[in-house]
């Protein structure tokens, strides 16, 4: 029962702590602390109870868990972050009233559902959590209730909305090929199948489902703008451990059902080289703090990535030793990647929290005097930077000595993989590069505002005994996971594999590739963001609007290249007499669902405004009548406007996902086909 206790308990206590709340805000935010805390006790028992537990008659073949070392560690990860967050949020929501019971529930209900994921025995479990923590960490991204936070929200909505129906999709190839879903019965059934081209069509569905909650290229397009505009403590959630709840899909799907299907692996691979290249340039050119924080977020996303291609094309070579690196070096950094970015925003959320800014220039030279944050996000950055002796170094030398051994083994595609390699060191030095960027910003240079560095300096305490505890304490980690003997021991425990033991990171060629990454670092920043991005006492973002994807592809697809290829091919049908019935079917079919699918998203928009997303009409008490009334009016429509604008183009891209789907069942089941 200890995993039931683990994954409901929390979301069971969300409904508490919700009326709590209404009676008392204080002691609503010492529940919710209270229940992160019973949860991240008994987190803590995983690895030595080992348990499985399992219920029947919920989604045909019921809900299915068990741990085993991968998955306690990230049982315990999970707790840990929702625990320490917690704490924080009760000092960074101070000054605010505001949604703040919403918060809360929504809070310990994804933390059940994170949990569910995470200690889920196949696939199917993992789905049902996946699209429960997608729903309600959207609240997190629209707290603020700003134009920007809802448009944002709205976009990680949709792409959570047409990753799960692809996601789902896949799901239903796969079991189809394979006969099951069960993580302990895949690996098996996948080699018994004869329909392999339907199980790497499943995994490439799947792919994309989980890649667009880890932040994958090209469906990343929701990361970089819900982080700076979500509470400091959800950011840290979102970056730390939900993207992880996508790689963890994506690392079960290769390690239990395609780790021998080389095409796959290459695919995750590239898709991880143009991930972890493309978050680290616009981590590079952001001038927002926690943007700068998301897009790197990002790339780090892309070396994991990048770690599971090579465990799965060196597995397909039958090089097992290489693709042992390559796995531990992709879960250590799955771990180290969660510690660092919880500092690494929290710090963000005390900067945030005290100057309400996150633009470069306004916080330029706040933490000059401030030691416990500049100790914290220093430690951070050491540590997502890859300087040996904490705990990014490790994680990325293992990931490194994978490609360098796909190098060596893997001679048909040698060439690429050297190419491969020197993108990961130069993505690597550009980590130093942005990182060295926001230390010496905050924390070395003075602000151009001399009364402003005279008002940070005059307060040299920034948070409270609390906050610096659990800030402090999660940088502390970057120096303990920075020793070989604990993080060895980590990555044997998480893979079974005792000969990683022997791994040793700090050889001269290991040391040297760190040191390539760092001088790369150290070049860019005094050259690039010194002379280009740095302008006139200024920081500048010189990254081309045009280049946003979004906006120069998604949107544009979706409400005028998409809607006219599709009506180009019902005008072929309809000039087909043989098609014209299915076309005139089809059309009628397509209208029904649409109107009832309009009609249900209005329905739930007008819920979401009376419960979620309330609108709040506050005029000041010195303004007129009319003044007052003109006031509410405008205020109303631009914020109804911006909900209908954003409510289409999730309708659109809703309708998307289920035209997909729909037109793949329909082409396998009429035509019997079989990939």
């Amino acid at each position: 029962m200890l995993i039931a206790w683990i994954v409901f308990f929390p979301i069971a206590a969300a409904f508490a702590v919700f009326l709590v709340g209404r009676k008392n805000e204080y002691a609503r935010d010492l529940a919710g602390t209270a229940v992160c805390a019973a949860v991240f006790l008994a987190a803590l028992a995983l690895p030595a109870v080992k348990p499985s537990f399992g219920i029947g008659g919920i989604l045909v073949s019921g809900l299915h868990f068990r741990t085993d070392g991968f998955r306690a560690v990230y049982g315990i990860v999970t707790a840990v972050m929702w625990l320490f967050t917690s704490v924080f949020s009760i000092e960074y929501f101070r000054h605010e009233r505001e949604g703040l019971n919403r918060y809360w529930f929504f809070v310990l209900v994804t933390l059940g559902a994170t949990e569910g994921v995470m200690l889920s025995a196949d696939l199917m479990t993992s789905f049902a959590f996946f699209e429960m923590l997608s729903l309600t960490s959207f609240t997190w991204v629209i707290h603020e209730e700003t134009p920007e936070a809802v448009r944002a929200g709205y976009t990680y909505l949709f792409i959570a909305v047409i990753g799960g129906l692809v996601l789902f999709m896949g799901l239903l190839l796969l079991n189809s090929a394979a006969g099951t879903l069960a993580f302990s019965e895949l690996s098996e059934a996948v080699r018994a199948s004869d329909r392999q081209g339907t199980i790497l069509a499943a995994g490439v569905c799947i792919l994309f489902g989980f890649g667009a909650k880890a932040g994958m290229f090209p469906v990343h397009i929701w990361l970089p703008k819900a982080h700076p505009v979500a509470p400091s403590p959800g950011s840290a959630l979102l970056s730390g451990i939900l993207t992880k709840v996508g790689i963890y899909g994506i690392l079960m799907t290769a390690l239990e059902a395609l780790a021998e299907n080389t095409v796959y692996g290459r695919l995750i691979f590239i898709l991880g080289l143009v991930t972890m290249l493309l978050g680290a340039v616009l981590a590079l050119f952001s001038v927002n703090l926690k943007r700068t924080l998301a897009c790197s977020s990002m790339s780090q996303i892309g070396f994991i990535l990048s770690g599971i291609g090579m465990y799965v094309q060196l597995t397909a070579g039958g090089f097992e030793e290489g693709a042992e690196v390559a796995l531990a070096g992709a879960m250590l950094h799955m771990l180290n990647h969660s510690m660092i970015k919880l500092t690494l925003f929290m710090a963000a959320g005390v900067v945030v929290m005290n100057l309400h800014t996150l633009l470069l220039d306004d916080i330029r030279g706040y933490g000059r005097n401030k030691l416990p944050l500049k100790i914290a996000f220093a430690l951070g950055a050491l540590g997502i930077s890859g300087v040996p002796l904490f705990n990014g170094y490790i994680s990325k030398t293992l990931l490194h000595e994978g490609i360098v051994e796909g190098a060596h083994e893997l001679h048909e595609i040698a060439a690429q993989l050297h190419a491969a390699e020197w993108v990961f060191l130069f993505s690597g030095g550009l980590t130093f590069a942005y990182m060295l960027k926001l230390f010496i910003c905050i924390f070395v240079e003075k602000n151009s505002s001399e009364e402003k560095q005279r008002s940070y300096e005059a307060k040299p305490a920034c948070m409270n005994a609390a906050s610096t505890a659990v800030i402090c304490g999660s940088s502390l980690v970057m120096a303990v996971l920075g020793q070989p003997a604990v993080m060895t021991r980590i990555a044997a425990f998480m893979t079974h594999n005792e000969e990683i033991l022997e791994f040793r990171a700090f050889t001269l060629a290991n040391l040297k590739g760190g040191a390539i990454s760092l001088l790369i670092g150290a070049a860019v920043y005094l050259t690039a963001v010194r002379h280009v991005l740095y302008r006139g006492g200024s920081y500048v973002n010189l990254w081309p609007e045009k280049l946003d994807l979004e906006n120069a592809v998604m949107r544009p697809l979706l409400t005028r290249i998409l809607p006219g290829f599709f009506g180009s091919i019902l005008s072929v049908f309809g000039e087909n007499r043989l098609l014209r019935p299915a076309a005139k079917g089809l059309v009628f079919i397509g209208t029904f669902a649409g109107r009832v699918l309009c009609d249900s998203m209005d329905a739930l928009v007008v819920l979401m405004k009376k419960t979620v997303v309330r609108e709040r009409r506050s005029v000041s008490p010195d303004i007129g009548k009319v003044t007052a009334f003109r006031t509410v009016r405008e205020v109303t429509q631009e914020t109804v406007g911006s909900v209908r604008e954003n409510f289409s183009f999730a309708m659109m891209m809703t309708c998307l996902g289920i035209l997909i789907v729909l037109m793949a069942l329909v082409l396998l089941a009429v035509f019997h086909i079989r990939l």
